[in-house]
């Protein structure tokens, strides 16, 4: 069976955690960061997905022993 979920998964991880971190970053000292103790999540929780999609693509394009 070829169903291999780790390329979309990782796909669509990438380019979400992609734009979340885009905008915590272009959004910068926003007041709309006031709710959260003035911390920017997008731009740390961006980077998580990043690095997890990155991580599942990578396991996705290797081959198959």
């Amino acid at each position: 069976m070829g169903l291999d979920i780790r390329l979309p998964l990782g796909l669509i991880f990438l380019i979400i955690g992609a734009i979340m971190a885009l905008y915590g970053a272009f959004t910068w000292g926003s007041p709309i960061y006031a709710s959260s103790g003035g911390i920017n999540l997008n731009v740390g929780w961006g980077s998580v997905m990043v690095v997890f999609g990155g991580i599942m693509f990578a396991l996705s394009r290797r081959k198959a022993l």
